[in-house]
């Protein structure tokens, strides 16, 4: 089994507790050393583990390590990856064992992509590093996803969309067939778009409308 740390020491790192314990129960492979947390004490414990140290912890490890980061934020995650420098630190991809892929064989993944239990993924997709798939979200055929989006639960991405990087996507979300995300853009719940987006804007409602913040 493979050493690993969450990056989160609340509700979302348990979650991914939660999901290695799913993983190991089908076929053994992680071993969760504890988490890592720049705001919790060390020596804490929650539910599933003791908080190890913040990022210092994971700057002087000596040994390999992977890493889970447990940061439903999208800005925030692509920080702490570019501030985690130790060559023997890795983000493996974590995939529910109920996960289905309708064509693995045709599916794309970069690195540290967090999949939850229930989500669907159709063939000739493409997904980049650090997306976060809450639950039961579903991407259809030719979907192109970049880095560090944040899709919460029951989100729907239509086929032949294309999605860029640092999106957040609320809960049950629609995006309709062929249409844009560019980058930097907030989808609000149960909003459904039906045209291309523009960087940096919220969305929101049926159809999906850019609000002024």
């Amino acid at each position: 089994m493979k050493n690993i740390v969450i990056y989160g020491a609340g509700g979302f790192g348990r979650e991914i507790a939660c999901l290695l314990n799913a993983i190991n129960e089908v076929s053994p492979t992680w071993n969760l050393l504890g988490f890592v947390d720049d705001g919790v004490e060390k020596g804490i414990r929650n539910s599933y583990g003791e908080i190890l140290g913040g990022i210092d912890f994971l700057q002087k490890y000596s040994s390999n390590l992977s890493v889970a980061i447990a940061i439903a934020n999208p800005t925030i995650v692509r920080k702490l990856f570019n501030n985690i420098s130790n060559p023997l630190i890795d983000f493996p991809n974590l995939i529910a064992p109920n996960v289905i892929l309708f064509d693995k064989n045709t599916i794309k993944m970069g690195q540290g992509n967090i999949i939850f239990f229930g989500c669907r993924l159709s063939c000739d997709v493409t997904i980049g590093d650090f997306n976060l798939f809450n639950g039961a979200v579903s991407l259809g055929h030719d979907v192109s996803l970049g880095n560090f989006n944040i899709l919460s639960p029951s989100t729907r991405i239509s086929g032949d969309c294309t999605v860029g990087d640092e999106n957040f996507f609320g809960v049950q979300a629609i995006v309709l067939q062929g249409k844009k995300i560019g980058n930097n853009t907030r989808i609000g719940t149960n909003s459904v778009v039906m045209r291309d987006t523009k960087d940096g804007f919220l969305y929101f409602g049926n159809p999906a409308k850019k609000m002024t913040l």
